[in-house]
């Protein structure tokens, strides 16, 4: 029992329940589900002289995901859940996953401004150094390395050119 404790000692405090969440995640994949729903429609859903309608298939997937999210919806609003007031995630939790989610989504805009082997080479350096703690010369070493051979791979071996962002240094590389 003592390790109960020091487990919920070092917890956060509750940000989100079960409940919230299951309700949130429902109502949006019912939008997603009705939107496509009405693109079927649009397309046409039912069998013509010549077979299924462009819409057929897409209709029924989703008015099946509209009734999936629609039970959802009840049993979070009306069921009995033991465990749907409980903590979907805590002040912890919450700030491990946004040490991730943060970079990550600077490093999807760094790849439209100066391009994938650059943006890689700075997400991954910052990533060891600052979430695994290594040095500076093993995390700038390792992200240079690594987009230099996939610079090598892609680029020079592959032929396949990759996304340089809008600083695009192909007039002094030659690529």
């Amino acid at each position: 029992m003592a390790d109960d404790g020091a487990a919920r000692q070092e917890s956060g405090a509750a940000v989100v329940s079960n409940r919230t969440v299951e309700i949130a995640v429902a109502a949006i994949v019912l939008l997603f589900g009705a939107t496509f729903l009405y693109s079927s429609y649009r397309l046409g859903f039912r069998w013509s002289a010549d077979g299924p309608q462009s819409g057929f298939f897409p209709f029924y997937v989703s008015l099946f995901i509209c009734g999936a999210s629609i039970a959802v919806l009840i049993h979070a609003f009306f069921g009995k859940n033991p465990s749907a007031g409980d903590a979907f995630v805590d002040t912890v939790q919450l700030k491990q996953v946004l040490w991730v989610l943060i970079p990550s989504a600077v490093y999807v805009l760094g790849i439209q401004a100066i391009g994938i082997y650059v943006a890689s080479a700075i997400y991954i350096t910052l990533f060891m150094r600052l979430l695994g703690k290594y040095s500076w010369v093993k995390s700038v070493a390792l992200g240079v390395a690594i987009s230099v051979i996939f610079f090598a791979m892609f680029e020079m071996w592959f032929r396949v050119p990759l996304f340089k962002g809008y600083w695009n240094p192909t007039a002094w590389t030659g690529f």
